[in-house]
């Protein structure tokens, strides 16, 4: 019997919301890796998708995130089947609206990517213009 040796981890998104958050913070690999305890080159590694964290570093990230470990689950089975989307009261509006156009199966990834991606600029320039 063969197994298939392949993460249940999406590595590029969860690099991704490594990046957008770390940038939004102004921090650096190694500001980030003293905080969660996942080495610089580890993260970098993940930012540039071609890293492999362990279940300790995801949980670690996930943490730090603060956001929920599924958020950054491969799909498995039918690729027919939607993603739940379930709401978490911390998480910020862009992350919401994310998981939303994510879970459309109307969308290909690469197009609901790009939505979140404009939805998460407009909206942070209109927050900043309401101060």
């Amino acid at each position: 019997m063969a197994f298939k040796n392949e993460s249940l981890i999406n590595t590029i998104e969860l690099g991704r919301a490594i990046k957008r958050r770390r940038e939004e913070l102004s921090l650096s690999l190694r500001d980030v890796a003293d905080v969660t305890q996942v080495s610089a080159s580890t993260l970098s590694r993940i930012e540039n998708g071609t890293g492999k964290p362990d279940a300790d570093n995801i949980a670690r990230l996930t943490n730090w995130l603060d956001m929920p470990v599924d958020r950054v689950m491969k799909k498995q089975g039918n690729s027919e089947d939607v993603e739940a989307v379930v709401y978490y009261p911390h998480e910020a509006t862009p992350e919401i609206v994310e998981a939303h156009l994510r879970a459309d199966k109307n969308l290909t990834p690469e197009t609901a990517k790009a939505l979140s991606e404009l939805f998460r600029v407009a909206y942070s320039n209109f927050k900043n213009q309401q101060k």
